[in-house]
């Protein structure tokens, strides 16, 4: 089979890391090509329906901790001017997730060193030595392969660092799966939310629903479409088979709350069921074991790196898995379950991007190498962005440079990300 396109910079997955990757590649004059499952860049944002920047403010005070791409992305959706230091929360949201699509539409089209092929998805790797050869991609075209000097795992499961020989852990309990969902025509009232939370109690004493999560709801979109983020499934995303028993049941799920809403709690009674996300939103999965694992004693003691290419600043969010543990201090509906620690903010270095054993690939998301714990804090949207601009100017660095990119500095890319002033936070 010939190969189809010879690209400088591969970027695999158009998710909040994968988009940033491609854009700083491509910004700084390397052709790159970004592959995509889904017809649309986004991610969890887009995919899933998470429209948080979790992770771009300090939670203290709302300072802006990193800028860069992430931060052009809020004020391009109007939530802030670039000029602002604060924001409104630490966690802003974007209000339309539609214009949110077409925002990265226009910013990739409008970068012409970058090809972007959705409805593409990464079907095998092809090795030699310690090189990533070659990338075969399976679309509406067939399997197409390609040829890239440097690849950029955004995949969020680690797919293309675990197939090219790269060391990875996991874990045989994962954190749970959530579907969010919408529903329209609500009518607001004092209530609304203590009951719609009794029925949801009652429900899972019944045996309707196995688990859940909160609920969380708000007024998110319109004065009239409460926002969900309620469901909680526990299963193995690597897994092709269960991932897709846990889309179905995650959507039987949000569909029974909703039929229980409406027919027992004063202001769902006109209501109507909006949308689920595209995908169930997958917290964890693959973690690259690379040349520095990020630990939640890194985390807890804000470690200074002097290759810092990102800063992260949620909590320590490991959701818990109560059907798999059934342990006593672990209730379905608990927002939080392990730790729980807020850091101020602390360093992810550029080693934490840097996978073993494969000299011509970087990782960005929430697959870097990272403990457990460390991880569900900066696995989240803006932090993800962060890292995906490093590794996006790093790899066009190492195109540059003629090196792979294990040999390039990661304090000269934090030196790169600081000239565009998008460098991590340096107080």
């Amino acid at each position: 089979m010939a190969i189809d396109f010879q690209p400088d910079v591969m970027v695999c997955g158009a998710g909040c890391a994968g988009v940033v990757a491609a854009l700083a590649s491509a910004r700084r004059g390397v052709k790159t090509l970004l592959i995509e499952r889904a017809g649309f860049a986004g991610g969890i944002i887009t995919t899933v329906g998470l429209p948080f920047f979790d992770g771009i403010a300090r939670k203290s005070d709302r300072k802006i901790m990193q800028r860069g791409i992430a931060l052009e992305l809020l004020v391009r959706s109007g939530v802030c001017k670039a000029s602002d230091e604060l924001v409104y929360a630490h966690n802003p949201t974007i209000r339309s997730i539609e214009r949110f699509k077409i925002l990265l539409d226009e910013m990739m089209q409008s970068e012409p060193k970058l090809q972007v092929l959705f409805h593409s998805f990464v079907a095998g790797i092809e090795t030699k030595g310690d090189r990533i050869d070659t990338v075969v991609v399976a679309n509406k075209g067939g399997l197409q392969r390609f040829r890239p000097k440097t690849v950029v795992d955004c995949t969020g499961d680690g797919d293309v660092a675990a197939w090219s020989g790269a060391p990875f852990e996991t874990w045989p309990e994962y954190m749970p799966m959530t579907l969010h969902f919408r529903i329209g025509n609500v009518e607001d009232n004092p209530q609304l939310r203590a009951k719609a939370k009794d029925v949801v109690v009652a429900a899972h004493k019944e045996g309707r629903l196995k688990n859940y999560y909160g609920p969380g709801m708000s007024f998110m979109f319109a004065k009239n479409e409460l926002y969900f983020h309620a469901i909680r499934v526990n299963g193995d995303p690597l897994d092709p088979e269960d991932l897709t028993r846990c889309e179905m049941q995650g959507r039987r799920d949000a569909w029974t709350m909703y039929e229980l809403w409406k027919e027992k709690v004063p202001g769902f009674e006109n209501s109507h069921y909006v949308m689920s996300g595209p995908y169930i939103g997958i917290r964890e999965s693959r973690r690259i074991t690379g040349q520095h694992v990020l630990s939640e004693n890194d985390i807890k003691e804000q470690r200074k790196f002097a290759d810092a290419v990102a800063t992260g600043t949620w909590y320590l969010d490991l959701h818990p898995n109560y059907a798999t543990t059934g342990s006593a201090n672990v209730k379905p509906g608990a927002l939080g379950g392990m730790d729980g620690f807020q850091p101020d903010h602390y360093d992810i270095p550029y080693r934490s991007l840097l996978p073993k054993k494969v000299s011509n690939l970087l990782v960005a998301g929430r697959c870097h190498s990272a403990t457990r714990l460390a991880q569900s804090s900066s696995r989240v949207n803006a932090t993800a962005m962060f890292m995906g601009q490093a590794a996006g100017t790093a790899a066009a660095m190492a195109v540059e440079m003629r090196k792979n990119v294990q040999e390039v500095d990661g304090v000269k890319v934090r030196a790169a990300l600081d000239q565009i002033h998008a460098g991590p936070f340096a107080g």
